[in-house]
């Protein structure tokens, strides 16, 4: 008879909020940083991401949080839940790091954690993932973002050589919500406004519409998930890219709870690729 393994649960690291700082008026940095720290782990990727633990203040749960025993013990709706967050940055000499949101309001779990946030307030991690680091040898990059994946763009344009060349296609809500990004004088930087617009309908079609340089590129493209199904086809099919020359997935679906999104992942509506 085979035994299932049982999957040993990732570390978490317990981090305490240091600062939080508005970079527009829809999204807050959060850095955070303290003694648990030294638990961090590191990569070299520039698209590093962590799971962020939430447990309901009213039932003082103490992290780091054994999800396996809480399920013995609590109701479904009363368990921990995670969201994924790319990390703006990460000092390791300094032990902090920093996590953009994106803020609606009260909408969502996130972002009104972290639009209310105050130095001493714990945040609890896993991590860190990644996938994607530019390739000094591309003869250019393609970037193609929404806000979701704005810091990852950043952390990328910054990693970039000073000669690097390139394109980074940016798709925002209006002009309050651009960053100040730091790029290589050969990149050029297209800002979107959607202006109450489907979310991604103008990133997928300024890339398609783009001028195409000559030479292999490499392509970071993450967002809205229907635009990136746009996309995905726009590389594959329409340019003929290989896989390994392109990082493309969807950070959130238009019309979806991020526990519907994420559910939806193992099914055929939320696959971009196979």
């Amino acid at each position: 008879m085979s035994v299932t393994p049982v999957r040993k649960p990732k570390p978490q690291t317990i981090l305490t909020v240091q600062s939080t700082k508005w970079i527009t008026p829809a999204m807050v940095r959060v850095v955070a940083g303290g003694d648990g720290f030294n638990a961090f782990g590191s990569n070299n990727f520039t698209d590093r991401y962590v799971k962020i633990h939430f447990a309901k203040p009213e039932l003082g749960l103490v992290p780091p949080y054994n999800h396996e025993a809480l399920r013995e013990t609590l109701d479904p709706a009363d368990l921990p839940v995670t969201r994924t967050y790319t990390l703006r940055w990460v000092d390791y000499p300094a032990q902090r790091l920093a996590i953009d949101f994106v803020v609606h309001g009260d909408e969502g779990l996130a972002g009104p954690w972290a639009a209310s946030a105050q130095p001493g307030d714990t945040l609890v991690v896993t991590g860190p993932g990644g996938g994607y680091t530019p390739d000094e040898s591309a003869d250019w990059h393609l970037f193609a973002a929404d806000e979701s994946a704005l810091p990852a763009v950043a952390s990328a344009l910054e990693a970039l050589d000073d000669d690097a060349v390139g394109l980074a296609v940016l798709e925002v809500e209006t002009e309050s919500d651009r960053h100040d990004l730091v790029a290589p004088p050969g990149v050029e930087l297209v800002w979107l406004y959607r202006r109450g617009g489907s979310a991604g309908t103008l990133l997928a079609t300024a890339v398609q519409q783009a001028q195409w340089r000559n030479g292999r590129v490499q392509v970071f493209a993450h967002g809205e998930r229907e635009a990136m199904k746009r996309l995905r086809d726009v590389f594959f099919t329409e340019r003929g890219l290989e896989r390994a020359q392109v990082s493309l997935s969807g950070y959130w679906a238009q019309g979806r709870t991020e526990d519907r999104f994420q559910a939806e992942k193992k099914e055929p509506v939320g696959k971009i690729l196979d």
